[in-house]
């Protein structure tokens, strides 16, 4: 029987390997270790966070006793890992199919060096980002518990960073690291949006926010909102084309709402109440809600026939 078995599996095994061989875009056996790696990009998040916020973070694995120290080993590693990284995946740039693997190292590091020159800029943004979190939370205590425990500015800060790596034109990376964010938290910011100061995600489960989308300052939202395309049914051909919507200065968008539409504007100081579904633009100073939603009530288990109908206005 163990015989048996055994043949069985060198069978399985044969089969299995020569179905990598049809040359299809799921077989990469060619560049099997040349791929980009998703464990040492979640590890390079998990170190910038570290960067991002000094303090907060440790990492036990540095037997420094010196926080200055510390962050200067930290940001070594975080070049000589993210370096490598970029090289990987400048090769998926059609700007560098043709480079030979000297122009791409040399290109790999001048993008981590000028994106490593961005972190007190990005610092900046989140500092401002914090800022609005305490602001316009009342169950916030402090500060530290927003950095430690909020899922909205965890999603907010790998997304500053993913942005930086965007702008810098690095392929698959900064998808890779928004991904991650959105896998934890169910918060999805694509990082080609382009989000401006004192942004604040409040509970922040079920956001959409898309890739052109274009978001000022103070602006507030919550759970379940989808910053979105009409129609994504002209697949690659939209490309490029603004496809969502752009909200302006100081604008709160409520638990639910959906706004779609590349030409679609929200004017500055409006409040977009919860489960409006939005496709055309509103003028600033605006307050947008549903008129007359309807809720059924039934009383009973059992029974139908006491039903009272009610409208919240």
């Amino acid at each position: 029987m163990e015989k048996a078995l055994k043949l069985e599996v060198q069978e399985l095994v044969s089969d299995i390997l020569k179905d990598y061989t049809k040359n299809r875009d799921i077989d990469k056996m060619n560049d099997f270790f040349n791929q980009p790696d998703k464990e040492v990009i979640i590890g390079i998040i998990n170190k910038l966070i570290r960067i991002m916020f000094p303090g907060y973070y440790r990492d036990k694995s540095y037997r420094i006793y010196n926080a200055t120290s510390q962050l200067s080993m930290l940001i070594e590693d975080v070049t000589y890992h993210l370096n490598k990284e970029i090289a990987k995946v400048l090769k998926y740039s059609p700007r560098h199919k043709a480079s030979d693997d000297a122009a791409i190292q040399t290109e790999a590091e001048n993008i981590t060096i000028a994106f490593l020159r961005k972190i007190p800029s990005i610092r900046e943004y989140l500092e401002t980002d914090l800022q609005a979190a305490f602001d316009g939370d009342p169950a916030a205590d402090s500060k530290e518990e927003i950095i430690l425990s909020y899922p909205g500015m965890f999603a907010i800060t790998i997304y500053r960073m993913a942005h930086e790596l965007f702008l810098l034109s690095v392929p698959l990376i900064p998808r890779a690291m928004t991904e991650h964010a959105h896998s934890l938290t169910g918060i999805d910011i694509h990082p080609g949006a382009s989000i401006g100061k004192y942004f604040f995600i409040d509970h922040g489960t079920g956001i959409v926010v898309g890739e052109t989308t274009m978001i000022g300052e103070h602006v507030k939202v919550y759970q379940g909102v989808t910053l979105g395309a009409l129609s994504t049914n002209g697949g690659q051909k939209l490309k490029s084309v603004k496809r969502h919507p752009t909200i302006e200065d100081n604008v709160t968008i409520y638990s639910g709402a959906s706004i779609l539409g590349g030409q679609t504007v929200i004017g500055r100081n409006t409040v977009i109440g919860g489960n409006t579904f939005i496709t055309s633009s509103i003028s600033a100073n605006t307050r947008v809600s549903v008129k007359n939603q309807e809720l059924q009530l039934k009383k009973g288990s059992s029974h139908l026939q006491d039903e009272c109908w009610c409208y919240e206005i």
